[in-house]
């Protein structure tokens, strides 16, 4: 659920990046915080880690230069990577609670379908613990690793992951040469503006 900070006149939404262990979700923060533009030094937050002993969470918040105005607020995205280890589950719920939009990073190397999927039905069931429903939450698919010997077409994984009544955009990545990463990051702080935007409009006719 976006906050709205009267004090600092800002809408805060909560994007969180999910998936299995290595399959890039850290790479895309780390090239967002080095690589995004902001209107000052001090609208871009630190990178914050919090490590376990073989797994770690992320995460930063920044205001981009052409933040879309919402009834006067500036918006101010707040992204976060989940633990991809099966043991730091109660991890990755806390991190969901009040989560706005979602990217779901995907390993493309064949012999990792089997983590994506298990991964994909764990943020289906964390959702529905915290009750919530994918279905009504914002989110896209990123196909990572693209440039790495043994990838799975990605019409295979779009059968795996996407295969719905409803299915959602997804981009092809290589998040470690940053190919990929904005792109997705672009859609998905679309998606979440667009909601807001019509909902204000809703609640204001």
């Amino acid at each position: 659920m976006a906050i709205i900070n009267q004090a600092t006149k800002e809408l805060q939404i909560k994007i969180v990046y999910y998936g299995p262990a290595l399959c890039g979700k850290t790479t895309n923060l780390v090239q967002v915080h080095a690589n995004v533009q902001t209107a000052t030094p001090e609208s871009k937050g630190k990178l914050v880690s919090l490590a376990t002993s073989s797994d770690r969470t992320l995460f930063f918040d920044f205001l981009p230069i052409e933040a879309m105005a919402i009834k006067g607020f500036k918006t101010k995205f707040q992204l976060y990577t989940v633990p991809g280890q099966v043991i730091y589950n109660t991890t990755r719920q806390l991190v969901l609670r009040g989560v706005d939009g979602i990217v779901f990073v995907a390993d493309s190397q064949y012999e990792k379908m089997a983590e994506n999927v298990e991964s994909f039905n764990n943020l289906e069931d964390n959702l529905k613990n915290l009750k919530l429903n994918l279905a009504d939450i914002p989110y896209v698919l990123q196909y990572n690793k693209r440039d790495v010997p043994e990838v799975a077409p990605v019409e295979y994984m779009e059968y795996l992951l996407n295969n719905r009544e409803v299915q959602v955009p997804f981009f092809s990545s290589s998040a470690h040469k940053c190919e990929g990463v904005f792109e997705t990051l672009n859609l998905i702080t679309g998606l979440l503006l667009n909601k807001f935007i019509n909902q204000n409009r809703r609640q204001a006719a």
